[in-house]
């Protein structure tokens, strides 16, 4: 994103045969290589009160994972650089997304709103902006961002409902519910806004509130998979085994290529005292994805019930260490 912006320039210097123009210009080729160690052992020689070269240091540090680097690199250098000058762009666009990548939300979005002045496009920055806007608290301005980067207005149900799924991402359900909520108020019937709402009624363990919003959200979008699944989800939770059979049905019928649904149902023909089809779902959803431990262990467990010792250990085996993968 930032890493080409003054290459053809320090090139042209660099023909000069100046010394100092040839070691920036080696290391911005080297940080476009993706070498940015090298690119700052290029800059060794340089010093420190050298803008450029402080530039360039700030932006392999970036570049090399090295976030407070970059920021304690950077953050004298940008005064020293010209205004409106591509130097000074990059060097305030590194120190947002360095300062973002170090924690430092708050730092970093007064460098990243400079940023989208002369960037409005780009979608990184908006996706950074505009997580950082939320976990600030920022629910407006982070909707507004987000709103712009996909096009659509800022107060439309679908910028609620998009705000919202981002903040899912983040782990913000209150803040998404909110946008939910509102989404609804602007377009009762929007897919996908009940469905949302309703995982997470499900995780926080409000199943009637969770099954009546998943009925809701396939009243308006009646061939939703996850919609499905996660009603049956729910039934499984309330021992509702025959509904959650039904729902869970309906979810593989129309994705056939999820492994989520088949664990349940293998969980809920288990429970109805038919092994033969809970084996099958089981075997089903470790075809499409051999490394889900929940699978292995249903399945383990099945295998013992039916006195299969050999293969039950087999499978335990499995989901032990997968496990210990998911551990590290």
């Amino acid at each position: 994103m930032h890493g080409l912006l003054l290459a053809a320039a320090l090139q042209a210097a660099a023909a000069g045969a100046d010394p100092r123009a040839a070691a920036l210009a080696e290391a911005r080729r080297l940080v476009n290589a993706g070498k940015p160690d090298a690119a700052l052992e290029a800059l060794r020689a340089l010093p420190a009160a050298d803008a450029q070269a402080a530039l360039l240091r700030g932006v392999a540090h970036y570049h090399a994972n090295h976030p407070v680097q970059a920021i304690d690199t950077l953050a004298p250098a940008v005064p020293k650089l010209a205004d409106g000058s591509l130097e000074k762009r990059e060097a305030v666009q590194v120190l947002g997304l360095a300062s973002y990548l170090a924690g430092r939300i708050a730092d970093a979005i007064p460098y990243l709103e400079q940023t989208r002045q002369w960037a409005e496009g780009n979608t990184e920055l908006s996706y950074v902006l505009g997580m950082a806007y939320v976990q600030t608290r920022q629910a407006d301005k982070a909707r507004e961002t987000w709103a712009r980067s996909f096009g659509v207005a800022p107060d439309s149900a679908a910028a609620h409902l998009l705000a919202a799924q981002m903040m899912v991402r983040a782990e913000l359900d209150e803040l998404a519910d909110a946008e939910l909520k509102r989404a609804l108020v602007l377009d009762p019937r929007l897919p996908r806004a009940n469905l949302l709402l309703g995982q997470t009624a499900l995780f926080r363990g409000r199943l009637d509130e969770a099954v009546a919003l998943f009925k809701r959200e396939l009243e308006v979008n009646p061939g939703d998979a996850t919609a499905f699944y996660r009603l049956g989800d729910a039934y499984t939770r309330q021992l509702k085994w025959d509904d959650a059979l039904a729902a869970l049905q309906k979810s593989v019928w129309i994705n056939p290529y999820f492994s989520g649904p088949y664990i349940l149902l293998g969980r809920t023909y288990m429970k109805k005292g038919d092994p033969a089809a809970a084996e099958g779902m089981l075997r089903q959803a470790i075809a499409y994805d051999p490394n889900n431990k929940a699978a292995h262990y249903l399945l383990g467990q099945l295998l013992q019930q039916a006195g299969r010792a050999e293969e039950a250990r087999r499978e335990l085996e499995i989901a032990e260490k997968l496990q210990g993968v998911a551990d590290r």
